[in-house]
């Protein structure tokens, strides 16, 4: 047999290879010793002539061994593939039959008697009780169709096509639930209709799958007009509104037949979030609240249910005040809102949950502290206020909050004068700058990076920056950049430390500082220390670090008490302990941890007492106790912060301008007859007040800063007075030495709170 025909079947890379089987599968069958054409394809057969035999080669008909177990092997999968996929089938079509059989559509549910929820301080004492439903059910008739439309637009726009259930979006919606994610509707109108009449709110797969069953059964047995006028008639709007008609009353004070196109726009809107898009009451979420009724809106246009022309014409309604509960005046009124806001925001139950009351609230917040803070307010401000003869002084709001620093519970807060006569918690809302109680957020960023300025030298309380106004800043690569704050007053500093440039809030430093540091790194500090990452403004921009952000009161009060902290923190705290009927609800834990280092947040304290023992916060000495503090100013005067804390407390307290008719920030000029509000007089002595009562039984104690005297820029007090001439006595026997009247006058001093130049 020639060699040629030796290799006849195989795929040979030389006379040395061996045999392999045209796949690149080597046949080891079974062992065969005879001629060259016996032993069934064997390797190691030998021939007559003691050459080894090779394989048959197979013939067209009859495939090779291997590629026939192949083929078995994929003829065994598929049928394994396919018996598994129809016992799949069987199964769920086993268990969907089982649940439709199984749940009935029950009895509506007792949203319709909802009870009110009961508010408690800390201690015990009764705060509050709240939640008396609003609920008018109409037919679909008197409903208008734009109506209709604009809550179809918002939440189904197929409803009339589709089926009571969409399953991508349901499994998409428990997906995410299971994943912590967040809870997740992905349910149609039939689905929330179920949810509503017949279901509680929670967010349970179980209970899904229940809704799933009773929206299949009811759209078998209902018209989509009944399932759309049960829908309308039983959603949650707000302001304790259940359905359209509620709504349109509380909204608009109207009937729901006089609704306009864009009025009915902005009612389908809430639907997605009734608090969070009450302009009225949360002024600041306007542009989330225009974005989502222009969704509608356009997504009515795309439908072919509304005009694009006059879709163009409409202007975005803006909805009357709440009408208030004369039972949450004072500032009961504000605080509940806030607690409400807290167990949403935070995912403990949901808004519509909360508002079927029967809820027992028991808060952290403190009566003696809530009662210090009123009385600092009054004291300071209040009382001195003449709006009749000075028209700016009824410009004036106030906002404050206060944390306890070691374990982040909100003690106290300071919404306003009265819920029920001006309605906008100025604690909370998120629409005044900062100013510059954002700049210690910038300084603890430069220790915490351990950044350089941009002359390649490290940041520390000594380090020398240009003071000028006006001076543009300069980028990484020494380019000045288009930006060049000016300074309060547009004084000009020139070379300053940066503790000074602290105590004189030196725009021009800072804005420099924060491009030094990095602007997304000062970011991410101040989120880190507490502000959310959605706070308006909070952009990484050189401009960071003058505080055109606009956190809240006690966005700034939580981020202040990481700095008193040592740079521990774990979100702050409103909610003690919630209940209802006995059932226990599970509160987020608190786990303080490190977000900056130690060094980062005691430097930045160390530098920040100086702002109060010799800087622009002197007025809250009047605390009486060590204390750290920033002031800060808005801009064009708008708004006067001032943001501090001991050991124990950390608070913050603003000074707002608003004209009460239109709601248009003003300026706070001439307010108590004076040229300027600044942070550093009328809020820095509230902070001093209230901190003195809400520690009165507290004894006072020392920062303990582990960076030590060293980190702190030394302050060079003004020389002493010169002491007054004392006459010498003179010996009997010699004559009177004559005393110089005083000492030659020093060299002028430097402003109060500068130091001597420091070598860098």
């Amino acid at each position: 047999m020639s060699h040629t025909e030796m290799r006849q079947g195989t795929r040979s890379f030389g006379p040395e290879a061996e045999p392999e089987d045209v796949d690149g599968d080597i046949d080891i069958g079974g062992g065969g010793n005879g001629g060259g054409s016996g032993g069934g394809g064997d390797v190691g057969g030998t021939g007559a002539d003691g050459v080894p035999a090779p394989p048959p080669a197979p013939s067209a008909d009859r495939p090779a061994p291997a590629r026939r177990r192949r083929r078995t092997y994929r003829r065994t999968w598929w049928k394994v593939l396919l018996g598994a996929a129809m016992l799949t089938l069987a199964l769920a079509s086993g268990a969907f039959a089982v649940g439709y059989l199984t749940v009935d559509i029950p009895r509506p549910n007792d949203m319709a008697t909802a009870q009110s929820n009961h508010y408690f301080y800390a201690d015990g004492t009764k705060l509050a009780d709240k939640g008396e439903v609003d609920r008018e059910s109409v037919e679909l008739q008197r409903i208008p169709d734009h109506v209709r439309m604009a809550v179809l637009a918002a939440e189904d726009r197929e409803f009339y096509s589709d089926s009571a259930v969409n399953p991508m979006a349901m499994v998409r919606a428990g997906f995410n639930t299971l994943t912590g994610k967040g809870t997740q509707s992905g349910s149609t109108i039939t689905q929330q209709y179920v949810k509503n009449y017949y279901l509680d709110q929670e967010q349970t797969i179980s209970r899904k799958l229940r809704e799933a069953f009773i929206a299949i059964k009811l759209d078998r047995e209902v018209t989509k007009d009944d399932v759309l006028e049960g829908y309308l008639n039983t959603s949650y709007f707000g302001r304790n509104a259940y359905g359209v008609q509620a709504a349109a009353q509380a909204y608009y004070d109207k009937d729901v037949e006089q609704l306009t196109v864009a009025e009915g726009a902005f009612l389908a809107t809430l639907l997605q979030a009734p608090s969070t898009y009450d302009v009225a009451v949360h002024p600041d979420n306007r542009p989330a609240a225009e974005f989502r009724w222009n969704y509608v809106l356009d997504g009515m246009v795309k439908e072919g249910w509304l005009a694009p022309g006059t879709r163009e014409s409409l202007e975005f309604p803006v909805p009357e005040p709440s009408r208030l509960d004369p039972g949450l005046s004072g500032q009961r009124g504000y605080l509940v809102e806030a607690i409400n806001s807290y167990l949403v925001e935070h995912r403990i139950i949901d808004e519509k949950t909360l508002a079927a009351g029967g809820f027992r609230i028991v808060t952290t917040l403190q009566p003696d502290k809530q009662d210090a803070f009123v009385g600092a307010v009054e004291e300071q401000l209040t009382y001195h206020l003449d709006p009749e003869s000075n028209p700016a002084d009824g410009y004036v709001r106030v906002g404050g909050a206060s944390v306890d620093v070691a374990s982040g519970k909100v003690v106290a807060l300071y919404g306003g004068p009265d819920y029920t006569q001006q309605y906008v918690s100025n604690a909370t809302r998120r629409d005044y700058q900062a100013g510059s109680t954002f700049k210690p957020f910038v300084f603890a960023a430069a220790v915490q990076e351990k950044a350089k300025n941009w002359e390649g030298k490290r940041i520390t309380p000594r380090t020398m920056y240009d003071g000028d106004s006006d001076r543009r800043v300069i980028g990484r690569k020494g380019k000045a950049l288009r930006y060049a704050p000016d300074n309060q007053d547009d004084v000009s500093y020139g070379r300053i430390n940066v503790a000074d440039a602290t105590n004189d809030s030196v725009n021009s430093v800072y804005a420099q500082m924060a491009q030094d540091v990095g602007p997304k790194k000062v970011r991410g500090t101040a989120i880190r220390l507490g502000l959310p990452a959605a706070t308006p403004e909070l952009k990484a921009h050189p401009s960071i670090g003058l505080g055109t952000a606009t956190p809240s009161a006690l966005d700034l009060a939580q981020a202040y008490a990481t700095l008193a902290g040592h740079g521990d923190h774990g979100g702050y705290r409103l909610v003690d302990k919630l209940s209802r009927n006995g059932e226990i609800f599970q509160l987020p834990p608190q786990r303080p941890h490190p977000v900056i280092s130690r060094n980062a947040a005691d430097a930045t304290t160390a530098m920040l007492q100086s702002v109060v023992e010799n800087g622009s916060g002197e007025e809250a000495q009047i605390a009486e106790r060590p204390a750290a503090g920033k002031t800060g100013t808005g801009e064009h005067d708008r708004s006067a912060w001032f943001a501090g804390y001991t050991p124990e407390l950390a608070t913050v307290v603003g000074v707002m301008g608003q004209d009460p008719e239109t709601g248009a920030q003003k300026s706070l000029h001439g307010v108590l007859g004076e040229d300027r509000i600044s942070g550093g007089g009328v809020p820095a002595r509230i902070w001093g007040a209230y901190t003195r009562d809400a520690l009165w039984d507290v004894p006072p104690s020392d920062f303990d800063l582990e960076v030590g005297h060293k980190q702190r820029m030394p302050y060079t007090p003004p020389p002493a007075p010169a002491p007054a001439p004392v006459p010498a006595p003179a010996p009997a026997a010699v004559p009177a030495v004559p005393v110089p009247a005083a000492p030659p006058a020093p060299a002028p001093a430097a402003p109060a709170g500068a130091a001597p130049p420091v070598p860098q």
